[in-house]
């Protein structure tokens, strides 16, 4: 499903109300947002073939595959997250509710029947989950409840957190860092500080770090912050939207094109026009100039500022140096599966799978970093033919994995300069090698797929790169280390007059939480609080 109107056939003014850089879940929240609430013509400029960012999907024949949307928690009506997703794209997007138990822990240490796999099954439910943890680990009822204790109240002071970014510059000042100080008592500490002033057993602080890949960062380099936020999103469970993750974007797209806007795609920026310190429209690659008196970069705060503004801006030094000083987030690379059988068929559940070789997340990683051939730290299986009902319709006969591990970048840096399937045989080798790997996962947690592979293809870093711009291939922006919640100019607003940042790296990775970035940054443009909206349709 393409979304976004090719750039070379757009017919476009020179001038608008308002510019988007970049169509991922930010960019079209913020669009979308301003067209809703301002009557705004915004115009989004995608330098991909297809809008959504990691919210599109990509198709081969008989096949397709979402590329970051993987499931969605706090989907339930009258939920927060819920009623952000309607808003947005008008109620337009149904949602298909996944099974209660939505994520599968699997550990092959041999410690489990018959020297296979342990297996720990997370079951939407506080309570429910509250009662497994204490089967698994019935001697630290105590730290259980502390940890639930934790996580909820973490979330609780989030809130704070977050409307200080949506408050007008004035204000600042007034509140001080009353609204954030709270927070950072859980955000200033890694997960695993946190675990062991629970006193948590490494086993049992293996099993509640065990979402640790949908952040991007093993317990001793992750912000407790996050990890709650993670933990807190799917307690209740998740879903996934019916027709698969492209038709998001398609949604939110007819909303902003309604209000007189436009989403063009291949259409890249390369750089924002400034008259002195304020923002004041874009140049495209071509050379052509487009005007608007408010800018918004949903390209990521690193990109923003390295690429995107002039590298000499004394305005964005200060900043620019803090950002790379925490750094970007993982990098992944990701093995797509068509299989030549329906879902049915094969007895697929939609249950996502975590894989691990241990419990040690930390050492994972570390022995991984340093040897391509040690076992991978961590393999993500997602099924998303089964998350969704009318895949069936779409592509009869046939279902689709992902398979998914974190890689480092600098295995890739290489070829950077490269171009895409242009790249030399060594490189080819070693997306062979991880790709042979991540089928070997599939096939030993999936049996039904063996034999039933019709399409399988490899993404890199560098193809996260190449599609999203992102320079080392991070797929969750800025790092939630603690470092990234201490940095308080890290927000919707940005040195430069007229210019935001949209998206995750003004909330939290991930879609939801570039969905809540977009509207801080509207929020923030527009001097109007539109968090107060989300119950509109």
């Amino acid at each position: 499903m393409a979304t976004g109107i090719p750039y070379k056939t757009a017919q476009l003014d020179d001038e608008w109300d308002a510019i988007v850089v970049g169509s991922g879940m930010g960019g079209l929240t913020t669009a979308v947002m301003l067209a809703k609430h301002a009557s705004k013509r915004v115009l989004v400029l995608e330098r991909h073939y297809t809008a959504g960012g990691f919210t599109h999907t990509f198709h081969r024949p008989g096949f397709e595959w979402d590329v970051g949307l993987h499931y969605i928690g706090q989907m339930r009506q009258g939920e927060a997250v819920r009623k952000a997703f309607d808003h947005v794209t008008g109620g337009a997007v149904k949602w298909q509710p996944m099974p209660d138990v939505y994520d599968r822990v699997c550990v092959e240490d041999g410690a489990g029947p018959d020297g296979g796999a342990r297996r720990f099954d997370y079951a939407a439910g506080p309570i429910r989950m509250r009662q497994q943890l204490v089967e698994w680990f019935p001697g630290e009822a105590k730290a259980i409840d502390k940890y639930l204790e934790w996580v909820k109240g973490c979330n609780q002071l989030s809130l704070y957190f977050y409307a200080e970014k949506a408050l007008p510059a004035a204000w600042k000042p007034l509140v001080g860092g009353s609204l954030r100080r709270s927070y950072l008592k859980f955000a200033k500490r890694t997960t695993a500080e946190t675990l062991k002033k629970l006193k948590a057993s490494p086993e049992l602080a293996g099993v509640l770090t065990a979402q640790w890949g949908d952040y991007g960062l093993p317990p001793s380099e992750s912000s407790f912050a996050i990890h709650a936020t993670i933990v807190g999103h799917y307690l209740r469970g998740a879903a996934y939207p019916v027709g698969g993750a492209g038709v998001i974007a398609a949604a939110m797209a007819r909303i902003i094109e309604g209000a007189g806007g436009k989403v063009v795609v291949a259409a890249e920026v390369e750089q924002v026009l400034l008259r002195g310190r304020r923002a004041v429209g874009v140049r495209m690659v071509d050379g052509r100039e487009l005007r608007a008196p408010i800018i918004f970069s949903d390209a990521g705060a690193a990109t923003t500022f390295e690429r995107l503004l002039p590298h000499d801006l004394n305005a964005t030094r200060g900043l620019r140096r803090k950002l790379a000083s925490i750094g970007p987030s993982a990098a992944h690379a990701s093995l797509y599966v068509g299989l030549n059988a329906s879902d049915a068929e094969l007895g697929m559940d939609p249950a996502n799978l975590w894989v691990f070789p241990s419990l040690d997340h930390d050492g994972n990683m570390a022995r991984f970093a340093e040897d391509v051939d040690a076992p991978l730290p961590v393999v993500y299986l997602s099924f998303p033919s089964a998350k969704d009902p009318d895949f069936v319709r779409r592509h009869p006969g046939k279902s689709t994995v992902e398979v998914i591990t974190l890689v480092p970048y600098g295995w890739f840096a290489k070829w950077e300069d490269s171009r895409w399937q242009h790249r030399d045989e060594e490189y080819e080798a070693l997306k062979a090698k991880l790709a042979g790997r991540l089928m070997e996962v599939l096939e030993r947690h999936v049996p039904a797929a063996r034999g039933r592979v019709e399409h399988a293809e490899l993404s890199t870093p560098l193809t996260t790169r190449h599609f999203a711009n992102y320079a080392r291939g991070e797929i969750y922006g800025v790092s939630a280390r603690p470092e990234r919640y201490k940095l308080r100019e890290l927000g919707a607003r940005t040195p430069v007059k007229g210019l935001y940042l949209t998206g995750q790296d003004v909330v939290s990775p991930g879609v939801a939480g570039a969905l809540f970035g977009g509207v801080i940054s509207a929020s923030v443009a527009l001097g109007r609080n539109l968090m107060k909206t989300m119950g509109e349709k």
